[in-house]
């Protein structure tokens, strides 16, 4: 593997939940340790599961691995670290400032970008004491910083003063309000990030065109601020082998390959490995050891796991066509397959005679090709992120920027450049279809996520400026943050993965609608090979590990669910995609 050669002292992974980062970064660290290497395993993924790989208890302490000597690990918990970092901020300011500044203060410090920042906090920390690093040989970080987060820290700027003079906006900028006294501390790790003697980054990706395009995004973003050594690794990719004999893992190895002939010209030049896909759960000290190694099928002929007895996406569908319109929202992490699962629903209604609409801000979203022709009942609409943000950016820094300093200017600039900046654009140019629920169906895939809807409401608030203002005049009035929190007109449909990692997330994304007022109305389990028939052994392996994840978002997460299988074809076109909604 080339990315482990003359692997510098510090090594990232980085990549999309549910691509195999901690599987990669533990089976690294254990063939490290086994050459003799002192090694250091920090996990700062909130799904993190590496003390379950070593079958052992690690908590945010260094730990010896007992069974691999010269190994040791430990897990920094985001969301302990995040809250502690909200107290360090908060509160100094409770019962001074007003309740609802307060309140629009903590939900700014409520999301993502804050549980990455506090992260990077209790990192920075290992990045910069030698007394401690100076111990190891190789610090692997399973997690690493995004672009964005490093490109925040790298501004000048009295963070504080800036929030509270109201010259941001809902944006992501908030959590930085607490990082003035580290700022020397913060310098010194990014140069550690930047300098290749001292640090690689591996990007983590699947055979799969979404996640291939979004690692490229990435790449990109990290080599525009100096993080320029990186390492590509292509995880699970289907043995050519297992195809032989099974119709479906021959047309996983087809799309697959197609995926890697087509990846992004901007990966081209980047060292790349590929890993086999693993019929085994990577747990325990001997899986990690093959993990290198060529794919394994089981040693003994598994029996096929039973078919599931799971609602297909045309019963839930039956379920949202009785009011005969409505919002239908799709939500989940990118490369679990909204886009398609959106179009597939909008046929499915439209088909029955329905009026649809079907819309996306997914700039990767070929709708048109997805559907490969009209169909009577449904129209479709894309809107450009780039110039929706373009749009509101200039509005902001029209009139908020006025009068600003240098200084002043640039955070206004980076706050208005932040992820949170374009989903409220976006979610501006969805209000005005919304509307359209009233008479039709409304199928939007790419909704705004949790935190940003929180921040809608706790900032800008926009429908509680016209409640204020309709108060008592008697007249009838709903806005869009209204009637998303409607379970009667919107229906939000939470789409993951049967995999540790992407269940998780989407359990802490129904965690953060909730808070926002939205109860989402059903889960849909994408591409399971549990819900397929096959006689690849390597495949009936994987099959037989989808069923407690699927089994724990029908008990433990979802009101309603549906389980949509993995397909031997791309579902394009309009019979392909009624095929889909109807169990393959």
């Amino acid at each position: 593997m080339k990315f482990i050669e003359q692997l510098p002292r510090f090594a990232f992974f980085t990549g999309k939940g549910g691509v195999g980062k901690t599987s990669l970064a533990c089976a690294t660290a254990v063939k490290l340790a086994d050459a003799g290497k002192r090694v250091l395993l920090v996990s700062t993924d909130p799904a993190s599961n590496v003390g379950q790989v070593f079958s052992i208890s690690i908590g945010n302490q260094v730990t010896a691995v007992p069974a691999v000597p010269n190994l040791w690990a430990m897990e920094i918990d985001p969301q302990a670290a995040a809250q502690g970092y909200r107290d360090r901020i908060v509160g100094p300011v409770r019962g001074v400032l007003p309740a609802d500044v307060v309140k629009g203060i903590e939900e700014q410090l409520s999301g993502a970008c804050t549980t990455e920042i506090a992260a990077f906090d209790e990192f920075t920390g290992l990045l910069t004491d030698e007394a401690l690093v100076g111990r190891f040989e190789h610090v692997l970080f399973d997690t690493a910083p995004t672009g964005h987060t490093i490109r925040l820290l790298q501004l000048p700027g009295a963070w504080n003063s800036f929030l509270e003079a109201g010259k941001g906006d809902a944006s992501c900028l908030g959590p930085l309000a607490g990082l003035d006294k580290q700022r020397a501390q913060y310098k010194a790790a990014v140069d550690a990030l930047a300098d290749p003697q001292r640090t690689r980054l591996v990007l983590v990706a699947r055979a799969q065109a979404s996640t291939l395009r979004e690692v490229a995004r990435t790449h990109d973003e990290l080599a525009r601020i100096g993080l320029t050594q990186q390492h590509l690794v292509v995880n699970g990719v289907m043995p050519a082998a297992e195809g032989q004999h099974d119709e479906l893992a021959a047309a996983v190895v087809r799309r697959e390959q197609a995926a890697l002939a087509a990846m992004p010209d901007i990966l081209r030049p980047l060292p790349i490995d590929q890993v086999p896909l693993k019929a085994f759960d990577l747990v325990g000290l001997d899986a990690l050891r093959q993990f290198f190694e060529e794919a394994l099928s089981p040693n003994t002929p598994l029996p096929a796991a039973p078919r599931l007895d799971a609602p297909s996406l045309a019963q839930l569908v039956d379920g949202m066509a009785e009011l005969g319109h409505g919002l239908i929202m799709m939500m989940g992490k990118g490369g679990v397959g909204k886009t398609t699962l959106a179009a597939a629903i909008a046929v499915e209604l439209a088909q029955r005679g329905l009026a649809v609409h079907l819309t996306t801000s997914d700039p990767a979203a070929h709708l048109t090709e997805t559907l490969s022709g009209q169909m009577e009942h449904l129209t479709v609409s894309r809107i450009d992120p780039q110039a929706e943000t373009e749009r509101y950016r200039n509005e902001v820094l029209a009139s908020k920027g006025k009068g600003l300093d240098a200084q002043g200017r640039a955070l206004l600039e980076e706050d208005v450049r932040s992820p949170c900046t374009e989903e409220i654009a976006v979610f501006q140019a969805f209000s005005r279809i919304i509307r359209e629920a009233g008479r039709k169906f409304v199928v939007m895939d790419t909704a705004p996520t949790g935190h940003t809807l929180l921040l809608l409401d706790a900032t800008g608030a926009y429908h509680r400026e016209i409640a204020r203002q309709m108060a008592g005049s008697g007249v009838h009035f709903t806005t869009p943050m209204m009637q998303l929190q409607d379970a009667e007109r919107t229906k939000v449909l939470i789409v993951t993965l049967a995999e540790n990692t992407p269940v998780q997330e989407a359990a802490g994304l129904q965690n953060d609608l909730r808070r926002a007022g939205i109860e989402p109305w059903a889960w849909v389990v994408n591409n399971s090979v549990a819900a397929t028939r096959v006689q690849s052994p390597l495949l009936k392996a994987r099959a037989a590990k989808e069923l407690p994840f699927i089994d724990a978002v029908v008990h433990g997460h979802a009101k309603r669910y549906a389980v949509v299988p993995l397909l031997a074809e791309e579902p394009v076109g309009v019979d392909k995609l009624l095929a889909l909604a109807h169990g393959g």
